[in-house]
């Protein structure tokens, strides 16, 4: 069996870490790894699905992105297991039973007894040698050697470094085998020299731009603070306005805080997508730098060279990166700063104010899954959206846009409402109004109504007391039930308008109704309070927000564009939302649908598309 210094002198060093091979990988090119080498390599790689070799560059595939998943280089493993367990004896004594060796010299190659240690101690021209206890060889915490021999000529060091075929070579092979063109011979010590000064470099650059990265990151944890600080202040500005109002205002104090709340994690959650991108980049280049700083252990040689050199080259990379933009945010911060609340000072005016300073625009744009169909629109229950289908369903969506759920199915729906108890109310299309249970069950209930044919129905809505409110346009009346069923228990004449679309206020006693151009108030008995219209041509869409205000969807059909005003309860224009937005012109019908959802989005619903706008 071979002694432990011959085989100490094979390859059982790591290319990467320069220790004794720990776990070891072969990768598809055949060169292998320490297990942790190649993991902190495929941390630094954008795809994990397959690593670079940092020797010869081929792509090797890993297994679900799991580096222990490949292939074990069971031999060398066995061989440093051998060379770990084995007890080295001195190969500096020439008895014939050399005793148990407890020293190495990185810089002679040589296992050192008791008693050899000592005496290499003592000489002059072994006084700057490194002698290492055994012990640390063993557990791979520091390299076989410093000063390798050459092969040819076992008794000279290699001294010199061929730049040409980026490898340690001996004086004599030097003058012998790499004096043709394209080599060129300099002292190993010169090389290291400047090996060392170009790791001391990359070194100072990284310092360098870590540190610009984090002052990056404290920049934007400032900006963050102060855009909590600006929120902080509009909740103060608002919750102080609420004080002095009645209680009549709770409703609309939790919407302005709701947006309050939407813009501050939107805000939050740009910061905090550049704040992770900088400490990934950190990560990465920091997991570079200290694989590369392994070369200032020891004289780099073949596959080791190569990896350094390779890894030089990927730390070069990273560090020519172009250093994180304040600009961004600065401009997330900026915004926010923009905004600012207002609040209204006259003295009938029953809302607490506004919020100034952001946009609106379209945030979802999906396609009807029944076109041509869509007659209704009203809020649904934890926080959705119902559209209702002429030819069948009421499609539910989230405020994201998303396709929930689709219930009813095989009813023709024309009217949706939804009780406090989470019944629904459906006016279908046989002129028929029932109610069904949450789960979508049918009540024995029946409600008198009048005839569809003569009558023509118009929109459907509810109270807060869960009183029932179905509009006629032919005779312009509008009949209220209760959820018992039977005859309308009042009727209230439209004073002389024609109710298409209809809603409620939560407050007591009001009504607002779209007759095409107009949109009209009504208090509980039917009389005209305020109306507003625009000129011949724009076609009216109102909803009422949960805090009572209403917005109003201005459509030119034939150009195909909408604008969105908010207006007061009593449809004074307060500011726009949205102007000129362009949708898809539906093909048959010019019938469109406004609505809010809870959490503030607003719908729009054209007989073929649903369209979401959101604060940007």
């Amino acid at each position: 069996m071979a002694t432990f210094h011959q085989i100490s002198s094979q390859n059982l060093e790591c290319p990467i870490c320069l220790t004794l091979f720990h776990q070891p990988k072969s990768l598809a090119c055949s060169h292998t790894f320490c297990k942790n080498c190649l993991e902190r390599i495929s941390q630094t790689q954008p795809n994990q699905q397959t690593i670079a070799c940092p020797v010869c560059r081929k792509e090797t595939p890993v297994p679900s992105g799991d580096v222990s998943k490949l292939q074990t280089n069971v031999p060398l493993s066995s061989l440093v297991d051998e060379v770990k367990a084995k007890s080295p004896t001195c190969s500096v004594c020439e008895m014939d039973e050399k005793p148990q060796a407890v020293s190495y010299c990185q810089d002679c190659g040589e296992n050192m007894c008791v008693s050899c240690e000592k005496d290499h101690s003592v000489w002059k021209r072994f006084s700057n040698h490194v002698v290492v206890a055994m012990s640390e060889v063993l557990s791979g915490k520091v390299p076989l050697k410093r000063r390798r021999k050459c092969k040819k000529h076992p008794n000279d060091d290699e001294e010199c470094f061929c730049t040409g075929c980026r490898e340690y070579v001996c004086c004599k092979c030097g003058m012998l085998r790499h004096l043709q063109a394209g080599h060129q011979i300099e002292e190993a010590a010169i090389h290291e020299e400047k090996l060392m000064k170009n790791i001391k470099e990359l070194q100072g650059r990284a310092k360098s731009k870590k540190t610009t990265i984090e002052n990056h990151i404290d920049f934007i944890e400032t900006q963050r603070n102060e855009i909590k600080n600006m929120m902080r202040r509009l909740n103060g500005d608002i919750d102080e306005t609420y004080e002095e109002y009645m209680q009549l205002l709770s409703d609309r104090r939790e919407a302005l805080k709701c947006q309050v709340k939407r813009l501050s994690e939107k805000f939050e959650k740009e910061l905090q997508i550049m704040k992770e991108e900088g400490h990934q980049t950190i990560h990465k280049m920091k997991t570079v730098e200290e694989l590369v700083t392994n070369g200032m252990k020891v004289p780099l040689k073949k596959d080791a060279l190569f990896a350094h050199d390779t890894l030089c080259e990927d730390l070069k990379s990273f560090l020519g990166q172009n250093d994180p933009d304040d600009q961004s945010p600065r401009g997330v911060a900026e915004r926010a700063q923009n905004i600012s609340f207002c609040r209204y000072m006259k003295v009938n005016e029953l809302y607490l104010g506004e919020l100034e300073g952001y946009t609106w625009d379209v945030k979802v744009d999906v396609e009807l899954p029944i076109t041509d169909s869509m007659v209704c629109m009203t809020r649904a229950p934890d926080g959705k959206m119902a559209v209702g289908s002429w030819e069948g369903g009421i499609h539910l969506y989230s405020p994201d846009g998303e396709l929930q759920q689709t219930v009813l199915k095989d009813v023709g729906i024309l009217g949706i409402g939804f009780l406090s108890d989470g019944r629904s109310v459906v006016c279908d299309t046989y002129n028929t109004m029932s109610l069904y249970t949450p789960q979508r069950e049918k009540l024995d209930v029946t409600f008198k109504m009048m005839s569809f044919d003569e009558e023509k129905l118009g929109g459907l809505t509810l109270d807060r007391d869960d009183n029932i409110y179905m509009s006629y346009r032919k005779p312009q009346k509008i009949q209220v039930f209760t959820p018992h069923g039977g005859k309308a228990v009042r009727e209230i004449m439209c004073d002389g308008y024609t109710p298409q679309q209809l809603f409620s206020f939560h407050t007591r006693g009001k009504l607002i109704l779209e007759d095409e151009s107009t949109v009209v108030c009504l208090d509980g008995k039917g009389k005209k309070e305020n109306v507003v219209k625009k000129e011949k041509g724009v076609y009216a869409y109102p909803a009422v927000c949960r805090d009572d205000l209403v917005i109003v969807a201005w459509v030119k059909h034939e150009e195909g564009l909408v604008s969105i005003d908010r207006y007061t309860r009593d449809l004074e224009h307060m500011h726009n939302l949205i102007t000129d937005f362009k949708i898809q012109k539906p093909e048959n019908r010019n019938w469109y649908y406004l609505q809010v959802f809870e959490s503030g989005e607003i719908a729009f619903c054209t007989p073929d598309r649903l369209y979401l706008f959101d604060v940007i």
